[in-house]
């Protein structure tokens, strides 16, 4: 399926898969934080819109457009209509360069990049129709404090992924007992006796539980022995398309 992305302006920033890296994540001991695939799935599971130009912006704690001000690292033209104060309230507005259009039934689902903290900011979502949308939409940050803020180029200021939102009606939150499914509760007891386990060896410096350090059961799409069957179609890395020219 094609996600089709139409530039409204002459140079829009670059679009690329999203990134497994963060920078708090790689200053952690050992890189822990890369142990838990759910993090990095979701840094993965969409597409990034990259800042062309480095620049800092500054909001002195006023409710007015003019309260931010912003400041490009180098001289870009375009720089005043890319990134501007518009909603007020300390609320800095992105302008991604693109319209987008998303096969019937799926949304576009816009946000800052997960598990990306930004000091002094935050990102925030919104879900947008693009099955039928003719017009762009913006990507929003509000300031959490006054002072100021870099974006450096090449950072990502917006991520997109995909949903089929409609569907989502159809669910309904079910509270259900273990012991009503006896053979999940049973896989659930084991494996919280097996990481009981595992907790206690580490911190006694076992050596075998030092030389494994985690245990990987999710991160390798298996359950302990005897529990059941494994997935066969979990996935421990995202692959998404690069963009593409299509005339």
């Amino acid at each position: 399926m094609d996600l089709e992305c139409f530039p409204t302006m002459s140079r829009p920033p670059e679009i690329v898969p999203g990134q497994p890296n963060r920078d708090w994540m790689d200053a952690f001991s050992q890189r822990h934080p890369y142990r838990c695939l759910p993090l990095t799935m979701a840094n993965t599971s969409g597409w990034e819109i990259l800042c062309p130009v480095g620049f800092t912006a500054e909001w002195n704690g006023g409710p007015e457009k003019s309260d931010i001000s912003f400041r490009p690292d180098t001289p870009y033209l375009g720089f005043h209509e890319f990134v501007v104060s518009h909603f007020t309230q300390g609320i800095m507005t992105f302008h991604p360069g693109y319209m987008f259009r998303t096969p019937l039934k799926w949304s576009m689902m816009v946000q800052g990049p997960p598990n990306l903290i930004k000091d002094g900011l935050q990102a925030l979502s919104g879900l947008v129709e693009t099955d039928w949308l003719p017009f762009p939409f913006t990507m929003n940050w509000a300031f959490t404090r006054p002072g100021k803020v870099r974006f450096e180029r090449g950072e990502p200021f917006c991520f997109f992924t995909l949903v089929q939102d409609k569907a989502l009606e159809a669910f309904e939150p079910v509270i259900r007992s273990l012991d009503s499914e006896p053979v999940l509760r049973g896989q659930y007891e084991a494996w919280n006796r097996e990481r009981t386990d595992f907790n206690k060896r580490l911190a006694k410096q076992d050596p075998a539980a030092v030389k494994e350090a985690w245990q990987r059961y999710y991160f390798k799409g298996e359950i302990p022995d005897d529990l059941g069957t494994a997935p066969s179609d979990h996935v421990k890395r995202r692959r998404l398309a690069p963009t593409r020219v299509k005339l």
